[in-house]
């Protein structure tokens, strides 16, 4: 479906698709066709149009044990989408809208997501829903009837997926797709942490340890609140070149700096 197109097609109705499923801890994950419900009120279903890897994807698909630990699932929740459909009650998006989906809830309403101090949305935070956040059901099944269950809300690693309508934000189209779908987590972590966590201070120095794209998103909410000195900190020396476009002003490797302790090196 293409941005800005209307999906009077396929609108109110199930939509087979091809999804990544997993079906036990830690097993390869298989491309199968799958169905996707229509989404019911509050709720978006969106055509993924490009989705990425987060290391929590990983965690999760090595767990085994505990009441979060459920399977047969659709793992992925870093992407970016268009909207194929809406639910009733839905104003904040349309068809066609192009929007990132988000694991982490906002209600709008409660006063956590109406402080600037919080993003723990009281609403939807009070539990973990496996699958959908309202009524916890699923909106897959796989083509013998069997029920596929959600991962944090998102389940990208689907053609289509369907979220709560507080699990989603409208994006402009301009934004290149295989740059939105960071935006969902590593981004806005690394972002968020230095600029509302650590609230980094002009002309202060920053360390950040590790450089993958959580730590380079780090470097790039650093420099943005005026950060003098950063230091990347990293085993890889490959990563240090491009670390520099980010902001990095310093490294470290660990590896080459013997017996003394990087706290040192650092200070």
């Amino acid at each position: 479906m293409e941005i800005g197109r209307t999906s009077s097609e396929t609108a109110g109705k199930v939509i087979r698709c091809k999804a990544a499923i997993c079906r036990n801890p830690g097993d390869p994950l298989v491309i199968e066709e799958i169905q996707v419900d229509p989404p019911k009120a509050w709720e978006v279903r969106i055509k993924i149009i490009c989705t990425s890897l987060c290391h929590t994807d990983v965690t999760f698909w090595k767990l085994n044990t505990g009441p979060i630990a459920v399977f047969p699932r659709i793992f992925g929740h870093e992407a970016v989408g268009v909207v194929e459909s809406v639910g009733k009650h839905v104003e904040e998006v349309e068809e066609g809208d192009k929007v990132v989906p988000v694991f982490l809830p906002n209600c709008k309403e409660c006063r956590d997501c109406q402080s600037t101090k919080s993003n723990a949305c009281s609403v939807f935070n009070k539990k973990l829903a496996i699958d959908m956040p309202r009524d916890g059901t699923s909106r897959f099944r796989d083509m013998n009837g069997e029920v596929l269950h959600h991962f944090l809300y998102v389940s990208s690693f689907s053609e289509f997926t369907v979220v709560d309508v507080a699990h989603v934000v409208r994006i402009s189209p301009q934004v290149p797709v295989d740059k939105a779908c960071l935006l969902s987590c590593g981004i806005s972590t690394g972002i968020g942490a230095a600029w509302k966590v650590a609230e980094v201070e002009e002309g202060s120095t920053v360390a950040i340890f590790g450089l993958g794209s959580v730590g380079l998103a780090v470097a790039e909410g650093a420099k943005l609140r005026g950060a003098s000195k950063i230091i990347g900190i990293d085993l890889n020396p490959e990563k240090f070149e491009i670390a520099k476009e980010f902001g990095v002003t310093d490294f470290v490797n660990p590896a080459t700096i013997g017996e003394k302790p990087v706290s040192e090196v650092i200070s």
